[in-house]
């Protein structure tokens, strides 16, 4: 069974709450068949959140706060895919350094490399003049 849900939300850090609620309301409303999404919820609760507050607070830091993003999740069988679209300028996070462990970071630096760590596949892309932050997980 595959099922699409889209949510639009402007471009500020207050919009966290309603996305994490509508990424719930997503996978409790899923058929029973579809658990195991809910098992891995803490892991992909995590993603979006990372995904999400990283717009607001480097892609779009510059922008004006009702810049859309745009999250998206598609759930086809043992997969999930959650994009997270944003307006803000290329980006290559093969560039980062990862943070050694223990090491406090003033600006942040453990986004990229949670997100890589609670899912199966991270990537990130570049179409029609908007970035995507491409999260997929598979069942375990």
């Amino acid at each position: 069974m595959a099922r699409r849900e889209c949510l639009i939300v402007d471009s500020q850090l207050d919009n966290l709450f309603a996305v994490q609620n509508w990424f719930k309301e997503f996978y409790d409303s899923l058929e029973p068949d579809l658990t195991w999404v809910q098992q891995e919820r803490d892991r992909l609760n995590i993603a979006v959140a990372e995904g999400f507050t990283n717009v607001v607070r480097h892609a779009h830091a510059l922008l004006p706060p009702e810049t859309p993003i745009t999250i998206e999740v598609h759930l086809e069988g043992d997969r999930i895919h959650i994009n997270i679209w944003d307006h803000g300028d290329p980006f290559d996070p093969n560039q980062l350094t990862e943070p050694k462990p223990g090491s406090l970071l003033v600006d942040g630096g453990y986004g990229w490399f949670l997100l890589r760590r609670a899912t199966h596949q991270v990537d990130y892309l570049r179409k029609n003049g908007k970035n995507c932050l491409a999260i997929t997980h598979n069942r375990p």
